[in-house]
């Protein structure tokens, strides 16, 4: 990659963990000079990068939603070839790290924060059909598939309401949820 790319990869890298920091801390209505203070580059040069506040914020969720789908992939464990390996690592990447501390993961908070921005909601739409098709391919019922992996983003967006989650209890979910996509078959019988 040429330097010109690597530094205006670099310089959009260093904008969005910026303004990622401001919106948890302020909140979406954060000002772009406040983020280009933050990333330590003027508001012009941000605005080269980005031609408006609104499509930063969606470049952010977008890239939120990225890095989450690279954390779930780094989760699944390598030696696991067994059906529900994603699923088993949507949960850990989602669980692990909850209730290390009294407060509420930051990605969480951002994504809460990022919800109302204008295509925003779309952009999450389409990233949970991308999802809700790769859980699937996953081989386990579509249904375990989905109620665990519901019951992990629960967890997760719950200390928001909470003040933070309890580590003895992030655990002992984490662990059942695992346990519960290492069965194929559906959570219920035939009604």
């Amino acid at each position: 990659m040429p330097a010109r790319e690597r530094d205006t990869a670099r310089t959009r890298r260093v904008v969005l963990d910026a303004a990622a920091r401001a919106v948890v801390v302020h909140g979406a209505g954060v000002s772009l000079d406040l983020i280009a203070r933050t990333a330590g580059v003027s508001k012009g040069g941000l605005l080269h990068h980005f031609r408006s506040r609104e499509q930063l914020l969606l470049e952010l969720a977008r890239d939120l939603a990225e890095q989450f789908t690279a954390a779930v992939h780094a989760a699944v464990d390598p030696r696991d070839h067994a059906r529900g390996r994603l699923v088993r690592g949507y949960v850990r990447a989602t669980l692990d790290g909850l209730g290390d501390g009294s407060t509420v993961p930051e990605h969480v908070i951002l994504a809460a924060s990022l919800a109302g921005v204008p295509g925003v909601a779309e952009l999450l739409q389409e990233d949970n059909r991308r999802w809700n098709e790769a859980l699937e391919a996953d081989g386990l019922d579509p249904d375990r598939a989905r109620l665990i992996t519901l019951a992990a983003d629960g967890a997760a967006v719950a200390g928001l309401y909470g003040g933070g989650t309890d580590p003895d209890e992030a655990r002992r979910l984490r662990e059942l949820l695992i346990r519960l996509s290492t069965d194929e078959g559906p959570l219920v019988g035939p009604a």
